[in-house]
């Protein structure tokens, strides 16, 4: 299919009032050769519309009862059960514990090596993958009419359903949501829909598992008479906010419809090529009526449909004179002119004449793209998500906002601010604004967490993100002695036979295991000759994977650009490993490496430029969180969304409800470990990026995962879930891809707990989450690995209760996360604790916070 060009050149538009007329009598060649569409004043006018003028009022011929086709998916998508998060093999007790050696660590300087930049979104390099990382270009996911080709292409973001699998499976913008309809409901075009909450599917009980949008709903539906049973969809211009949806006749022929999907859009606009417009609708137009024309070049209707919603449409026709006649042909069809060359928009209304007049003064303008910038000083950041506008230049764009946003909007976003509200599925009711970029404010960064346990001010009361706090290292004589017994033994384990796995979850687990206990033992408990003992064991652990010499060693995918396992290559099996090669949980299995590499480099800094072992750890950064869009080998911020506030952990499988992610902890400690290796190697953006990112997520955390009995974006009746589950864009269930036990439910939200767990995890929730599943007595009859997991996450509001359990002479190994450092547990809920454990006296405080 060719290419269609980036802009489009509008004639001169001439201003001519009145009604919509019948037909266009003067038709000329084509003057759309492309998409972004700038009015301009150099082109001739190639078509005029003259006829007798309608009734402004059109109704349906005929008035029926909808006829929604809509379903709901209440199981989890095919092939989604996965192995548990908590490593399963036996753990070997070592005969004796790890004898200290003559050697001493001299960990490096903390302090900040340099200032971050004005925008901490800049490039941290653009060289190719280390040589160990081989490449290959047989990735077992084709591109699927992907027009962008030799580029890094997102993976992880909203708009994949598009090119995956039957390219049928929605799309949300927010607060709509696009689906091709490919023949469903007799059309080819691309439906529209926005889902209310009385239309949701909720699963029995008062406190129901899930809550679910309907599938299948085709509010209006952009087609054209031109499209048929050959209609193909196609993107490009795929960007980490948006992408371009293109509907041809034919696989060799230009798209006659091309539609910008950009994140929180105003209006669902469609730019026509010389195509006969066809809106249909599933849910059927009771009336079409035409109300006046707009800003010189704009014409707008008003739809009202069967379920009583009303919409508007605006019609911004180019190189032509005169109204572009709409008319309503039956209940659900409306046609437009032939050779029509123009853009048409709709939104959905929910409010009253203000609401209106608000869409009506954005109208004609539309978003294709979006700068991101930030920029961080101490403890307080800021970023502003920018628009690229196409269209009617001097209006003033209209943009949704999610609660998340809204709570954290500067002084000048909220001016903007109009009472315009739709609910979306998963994140509460997004607000418009009248603006072309949105800056949000976090007035309390984690700059203070380092690697030591972290403790928030006022954190027996706070409910919110932060409100600062401190570090402390100090443990009693008591505490100090169970961290070097515990410690000594933990290190005499064989470090191989835990991170020399054919999996790069379980190995990065395994290895941050080995380095949370050397810290403790160096940091904490000042043994630091038999820190150095383990650290020679970490060090030749982690060589292992800098030398990709792991059973499923890395490769460089060409095709869409990002390190993925081997493992798929191997059997074809896409759900190996949790499906890394198909790009899912990267953040999450790479944030492990991430954080090791710190504490490793922390240790000894001489490491972080022996060999080729910055390079990798910096390989696997760009990867899930790449800061730049001119990094020629991988794609701008795969995991996270800068939009939503969370990453996303599902790559290249389609997927009916849309992206999902089920651990909300394992996110946040992926943004933790960028934050503490761009402090350790200097890199002063990507601590003030993980900062910032910190914030964010604790903040969309707490609005959208963590469900405090005064969240009020959720639905209420959700809230004694106490979390989300696994959160789709379409879809909350409570459940795991993994089991439905409620410490599975619960605790993989609470995974692994470090010291940016009491920033990111409210007192108050883990209080009210304790009492409603754990208490009681019921956190001990738990099973497995899962119990120590329950227990660590306790040392956040109970931290005496914690460091008995770690502490106690029997403890049963048993109930041990497999990647877990119990040693650091015991530190941990120590120093937690404070006074009530530890010896009075004030500690040393944390070697590694930038002051």
């Amino acid at each position: 299919m060719a290419k269609l060009a980036y802009l489009l050149a509008l004639a001169h538009v001439t201003l001519v009032l009145g009604l919509p007329t019948a037909r266009h009598v003067k038709r000329q060649g084509k003057v759309l050769d492309g998409r972004g569409i700038t009015i301009s004043s150099g082109l001739a006018i190639t078509t005029s519309y003259t006829s007798a003028l309608l009734s402004s009022l059109q109704s349906a011929t005929q008035t029926v009862s909808p006829e929604i086709t809509a379903t709901f998916l209440t199981g989890l998508p095919s092939g989604g059960v996965t192995q548990a998060p908590i490593p399963t093999a036996p753990i070997s007790e070592p005969v004796s514990s790890l004898a200290p050696i003559e050697s001493t660590l001299a960990p490096g300087i903390t302090t900040p090596t340099g200032v971050a930049s004005a925008n901490i979104f800049v490039p941290m390099a653009t060289t190719a993958p280390p040589q160990e990382i081989t490449s290959r270009d047989d990735h077992v996911v084709k591109k699927l009419n992907i027009l962008d080709q030799d580029v890094p292409i997102e993976t992880n973001k909203f708009y994949s359903n598009f090119f995956l699998g039957s390219q049928t499976n929605s799309v949300w913008t927010l607060p709509y949501s696009l689906a091709w309809a490919k023949g469903h409901g007799n059309s080819y075009g691309m439906a529209v829909a926005h889902t209310e909450r009385s239309q949701l599917a909720w699963d029995e009980g008062d406190v129901p598992r899930y809550f679910i949008g309907p599938i299948g709903l085709q509010h209006i539906v952009f087609s054209a008479t031109e499209l048929g049973e050959g209609t193909t969809l196609s993107t490009e211009k795929l960007t980490a906010f948006s992408v371009f949806a293109n509907l041809a006749p034919s696989q060799d022929a230009e798209p006659v419809i091309s539609l910008p999907c950009v994140q929180g859009m105003g209006f669902v606009t469609a730019l026509y090529n010389g195509a006969t417009p066809q809106l249909t609708s599933g849910t059927f137009f009771r009336t079409l009526k035409y109300v006046d024309q707009l800003n010189g070049v704009t014409y707008k209707y008003q739809i009202q449909l069967e379920d009583e919603s009303q919409w508007l449409l605006y019609i911004t026709p180019s190189a032509s004179l005169g109204a572009p006649l709409f008319q309503l042909q039956d209940s659900a069809t409306i046609v437009g002119p032939e050779s029509f060359i123009g853009t048409i928009q709709v939104a959905k209304n929910p409010t009253n004449i203000t609401g209106e007049a608000a869409y009506d003064s954005a109208a004609g303008a539309y978003p294709v793209d979006v700068t991101i910038s930030g920029a961080v000083d101490g403890s307080t950041g800021s970023y502003t998500l920018a628009w690229d506008k196409n269209g009617v230049q001097n209006q003033t764009l209209l943009m949704f906002g999610l609660p998340h946003h809204v709570e954290a909007f500067d002084e000048q976003t909220t001016a903007a601010l109009t009472d315009i509200i739709l609910v979306t599925t998963v994140k509460g009711y997004a607000r418009a604004v009248l603006a072309d970029q949105i800056t949000m404010v976090e007035s309390d960064l984690p700059n203070t967490v380092g690697f030591a346990p972290w403790i928030p001010t006022n954190s027996s009361t706070s409910n919110s993100a932060g409100r600062g706090g401190t570090s402390n290292t100090h443990l009693s004589a008591e505490a100090l002695a169970a961290v070097n017994s515990v410690g000594a033994l933990e290190l005499a384990q064989d470090f191989d036979a835990q991170t020399r796995l054919n999996s790069m979850y379980y190995s990065g687990k395994g290895l941050a295991k080995f380095a949370s206990a050397i810290y403790t033992l160096q940091a904490m408990a000042e043994n630091t000759e038999l820190a150095a003992a383990g650290l020679v064991k970490l060090k030749d652990a982690f060589n292992v994977f800098v030398n990709n010499t792991q059973p499923l060693p890395l490769v460089y995918d060409t095709v869409w650009k990002g390190v993925v396992s081997s493992g798929t290559y191997v059997d074809g099996d896409t759900g190996l490993d949790f499906g890394n090669t198909l790009y899912n949980d990267h953040h999450f299995h790479y944030g492990y490496f991430v954080w090791t590499a710190a504490v490793i480099g922390y240790l000894d800094p001489s490491w972080l430029d022996a060999g080729s072992n910055r390079a990798w750890v910096d390989t696997l950064v760009r990867d899930f969180a790449n800061p730049s869009t001119t990094d020629p080998f991988f794609p701008f911020q795969r995991s996270f969304d800068w939009y939503h506030g969370h990453s996303w952990a599902k790559g290249l499988f389609e997927s009916g409800d849309g992206k999902d992610q089920e651990s909300s902890s394992e996110d946040t400690f992926s943004t933790y470990a960028l934050k503490m290796w761009g402090h350790i190697s200097g890199d002063a953006n990507m601590e003030a990026r993980g900062n910032l990112q910190l914030a964010v997520q604790a903040r969309s955390v707490r609005n959208y995962f963590l469900l405090s009995s005064d969240n009020k974006v959720q639905p209420e009746r959700f809230l004694p879930n106490k979390v989300t589950g696994i959160l789709f864009e379409n879809k909350v269930d409570h459940t795991t891809y993994f089991g439905a036990n409620p410490e599975y439910i619960e605790g993989i939200h609470m995974i692994p707990l470090n010291p940016s767990s009491a920033y990111t995890r409210p007192a108050t929730f883990v209080k009210e989450e304790w009492d409603a599943y754990f208490s009681n007595g019921r956190a001990e009859v738990v099973a497995g690995g899962w119990k120590s997991i329950l227990y660590a996450n306790l040392a956040l509001i109970d931290p005496v209760t914690s460091y008995k359990f770690f502490a106690d002479p029997n403890f049963d190994a048993q109930s041990l996360d497999g990647g877990a450092s119990r040693t650091w547990y015991i530190a941990y809920s120590a120093a937690m604790g404070g006074s009530t454990i530890a010896d009075t006296g004030e500690g040393e405080g944390d070697p590694t916070t930038a002051e």
